[in-house]
This record gives C-alpha cells, structure tokens and sequence, in this order.
C-alpha cells in the first residue's frame, strides 16, 4: 500500500484519559438543525504537558449527521465536546475556538457513530467498519497508543483533542466516506472526492448553527495527520471554491461557508499527481528495509519530472532563501528546517546524553550550540526508505492511492500519466481517465494555492513533519509552506529530529498556538468566567 500504514513513535507530553458518562442521550437527526440540549454531561481527567492534571466536565453531543441527504450516515456525522467546568471553575465556550480534528488515516473511512466521549473518532480498516468510539483509558494512552494517534494510519492526535478541551476549546470530530466503501452493487462510494466534499459538508453544518453550537463559528481550526493532514490542508486551501459545489448539493449541505480559519496538518501526503517525483527526488538513493535499491531509471525519470514540476512553480523559500528548484532544494531543507530541528533537539539533551548522540552521530558537528551536516549525510542517517518506485501511483495498481482514485466498479485506477503510460496489470488502455484531471484538482490544495489562488483560505498554518518520515517527501509540506509564505500568510512549519510518520512532540504548543491566532483569552473571548 502507498499509503503510511504504520505511524512512527512520539512522545506527547505525557497525555493521559480517564472518562465517565453521567448520562447518556442521542441528538442524531437528519435535521441541519443542532439540538443544544441533546447533550451527555461527562467529565474526564486530562493531563496536560507539564504533567498537571485536570478534572474537566464537558457536554457531549453523540453522533450527529450533518448532510440532508447522506450516503452513509455511519461515516457522515460528527460529534461535539464542549467544556462547561474545569478543575472547578465555569466555563463559557460560546465564543472558544473550534477545533475540527478528523481522525482520517490512509484515505481510509473515519467514523464516530459509536463514540461515547470526546477523541472519538477512528478510521476504519478493511472494508470500513466503524471502530469502538470510547475514549482510551489512561493505561492505553501510554502503551498501544504511545504516539498519540487514534488509528496506526495517522489520523487525528488524540492529545490534540484532549488539550484543546483542557484550554476550554470546543473540540468537534467530524466522520467521513474513505476509499474502501461500496455498495451492495460493487460500487465505490468513498473515493475521491468523497472524504473533502464530507469536512466540507461539517464545516457548512457547524457555520450554519452559529448561536446553537458551542464555539466561535468564526474561528474553526482544521487538524488531521497524514491523509488527514492533506484533507485538513486542503480544507484550509480550498475554502468556499465553487468547484466543490455540485458535490455538497447532492448531499443536501447547508447552505453557509466552508472555510476555516485556520489548519493544522502533521505529515500531509498531498500534492499526489507530483508526489512520486518528490519522493524519488528525497530517497531515491537510499535502500529500501530489504537492502534491495529500486529500480534506477525509474527513479532517474521521476526525477526529472519533479524538476520541471519544482521550476514551474516558481517558489521562493522561508528566510530570504531565493528560488526553490531541484538542484537546491537540497540545501534549502538542511539550512531552513533539518539543521535547526537538530539544534533544537541537542540543546534539549542534558550533557552526558548530547555526548552519547554525538558519539553514535559521528556526521553531526554541534558546535556554538548549532548542528551542521550535510543532505547526503542525513538521508544515510535516516536509512531505509518506506516505499518502493513509484511509490504513489504504482505500476501494478497496488498503492492505496489507486484504490483513492477509483470509481464506479473499479477499485483501483493510475492517476498520473506515468504511471498509466508503465502499467504493468495489463489494462488496455495506457492514459489516465477522463475524470481524473478534475479529481486531482478536487483534492489537491496546491492547485488551489498556484493555480487558482483562494482568497478564501486559511491565513494560518501549522505544519510538522518528522525528518525520519520517509512515507513521504520532505519537499511536499515544504512547498506547501513556502507558497503560503509567498502568499502572505501566516506559517508555522518545523520538523521533528528523529522522527517518524505521525509523530506530534509539541501538542501544547500547538493548542497555545491556537489561542494566539485566534486572540482566544483577549478582550471579549476570555475563557473563563
């Protein structure tokens, strides 16, 4: 599968859950109305990442479907957390940020319909079944869920969640259709554009009961992790476009705004059609676990496709770096993100362990309290790459970005001109569907951000990648941050030293950022009475 299947591990300040219903009611309709009062009351302990605990009571609203017409309501509703007490003291979340986490991994279905509590929502495996929505008991936070994901796909970080509602946010977990579902005929249901026409339609939901739903509608800031990070970038991205509007009536969508105000996106696997060339540009010269080198032309060819792809879009890098092309791209990602994220790194160390990392570290020079190393240095230290060549649209149709752009009866189809053109299943044709330039289009927040420029996006982003993440390129979330950077907006992208796929070791910082962005805590939004 071209897909992350397996999430690296990150420390997440010591995240920990326990819950209690006080009672239980269901508020699910097929009414684009919110039901105010159709709320559990629960209360929870959460432990924040200074280590402190807090007793919060909140209003839980069980799943709701958010379309008039739904496909599969199992997957096209939401669920909401509102805090009302923490550690004793009122709380008013009538005018707190929203924070919209999906919890979607892999392109894969996400569901809350079973959801007892906040964090929720999982993405369902196979055939898309829906997981247990109960929260995870403390035990589990800490062993099997060590990284502070939801689902081994990436999906929604659960610490986020969790925080966010200890900050007296309003924490909302949308469902959403995945690659994976079909019918009783045979058909699939799921595939692009399902997943991003579904977060719309939350969205629309959520604007559309301003005054009935907790929260500032105004102020709703989109999360998810790998696919998930692509869809709530995209969300960000494509706020409002009129590209998407035969698709949300056809679900019956309320008649009101999809944008967001802001996005966190952790790890995003987007940019698709261009993503095999990135992927080949960033570890074509590493082995893959086996020991066994991929197929050199191929890589050699994808290469060069990337090239021309990277001129074309004429980005200049963070920092006064200058234009971003293939043959410096390179030095760009070690001055402007890798170098500082081992310098971070080192200086958090205490001395005896910096020594220790230093010795088994030999290509790291720390001195002046600065890492300095070189492009090729690095990629031998991150060492095996996850996927084989092409690692998104494969030539045997086996990555689960081909299931992503099936349709009707077909499961699986190449979505780039590339891949069709070396097909090895047999197909009798060697070109890509006609469909498929608008579903690129449809699920690509770059073709809304160079394109056709969204006036209408997310100003404010929040992009993290960890330097040991070979599910995908380095240079995918840093285009994405340095057009936004040329746009004028507002961006905040590191990456993680050392880590993996999913990983999320700042996930306070992340709910303070919130606040700062949103002016959450300032004149009229305090948090607390």
């Amino acid at each position: 599968m071209g897909i992350g299947a397996t999430a690296g591990v990150a420390a997440v300040g010591g995240i920990a859950l326990s819950a209690q219903a006080s009672s239980s009611s269901s508020s699910s309709s097929d009414s684009l109305t919110f039901d105010p009062d159709g709320y559990s009351k629960l209360t929870t302990t959460i432990t924040d990442t200074e280590g402190t605990e807090h007793n919060v009571t909140y209003h839980f609203w069980k799943a709701i479907t958010y379309v008039a017409s739904p496909v599969d309501a199992t997957y096209q509703s939401l669920i909401v957390s509102a805090p009302v007490e923490i550690d004793g003291t009122a709380v008013d979340p009538t005018n707190a940020p929203i924070l919209l986490a999906n919890s979607i991994g892999g392109y894969m279905p996400a569901s809350v319909a079973d959801a007892t509590a906040v964090g929720g929502g999982g993405s369902a495996a196979g055939g898309g079944t829906p997981p247990s929505g109960a929260a995870p008991s403390s035990s589990a936070s800490a062993a099997s869920n060590a990284n502070g994901n939801t689902n081994a796909t990436g999906g929604a970080t659960s610490s986020n969640q969790l925080l966010a509602l200890a900050a007296g946010y309003v924490v909302i977990e949308p469902g959403a259709r995945g690659r994976t579902l079909k019918n009783s005929d045979g058909e699939y249901y799921g595939t692009a554009p399902a997943a991003i026409v579904d977060l719309k339609a939350a969205v629309r939901y959520i604007r559309a009961n301003k005054g009935l739903i907790p929260g500032d509608t105004e102020r709703i800031v989109s999360a998810g992790t790998s696919a998930g990070g692509a869809l709530s970038s995209l969300l960000g991205a494509s706020g409002d476009s009129p590209i998407y509007e035969k698709y949300l009536k056809e679900l019956g969508a309320a008649d009101a705004s999809d944008a967001v105000f802001a996005v966190g996106a952790w790890c995003p696997i987007t940019d698709l059609e261009h993503a095999d060339g990135a992927y080949e540009w960033n570890w074509g010269t590493n082995d893959l676990s086996t020991g066994k080198q991929v197929d050199q032309s191929v890589s050699k060819d994808l290469k060069a496709r990337f090239a021309e792809y990277q001129a074309g879009l004429r980005l200049r890098g963070l920092a006064g770096f200058g234009p971003l092309t293939a043959r410096n791209y390179d030095d760009y990602l070690v001055e402007q993100y890798l170098q500082p994220s081992a310098t971070r790194y080192l200086a958090a160390l205490s001395d005896s362990d910096r020594e220790t990392y230093l010795a088994k570290n030999t290509f790291i020079t720390f001195s002046g309290g600065k890492a300095t190393f070189t492009w090729d240095d690095f990629l031998t230290h991150v060492g095996a790459r996850k996927k084989d060549t092409p690692a998104f649209d494969a030539f045997d149709l086996s990555a689960g970005e081909n299931n992503e752009f099936g349709a009707g009866t077909t499961e699986t189809r190449h979505f780039t001109a590339y891949g069709a053109k070396n097909d090895s299943t047999g197909l009798s044709t060697k070109r890509v569907a006609a469909d498929i330039p608008e579903k690129l289009n449809l699920m690509n927040p770059m073709y809304h951000l160079v394109e056709k420029v969204n006036d209408r996006r997310s100003k404010h982003w929040w992009i993290r990648l960890g330097t040991s993440d070979s599910d995908t390129s380095h240079v995918i979330s840093a285009n994405l941050a340095a057009r936004l950077d040329n746009l004028g907006d507002d961006v905040n992208h590191l990456y993680y030293w050392d880590e993996g796929h999913g990983a999320n070791t700042d996930p306070g910082d992340f709910i303070t950022w919130i606040a700062t962005v949103t002016g959450y805590g300032k004149g009229k939004k305090g948090k607390r009475n």
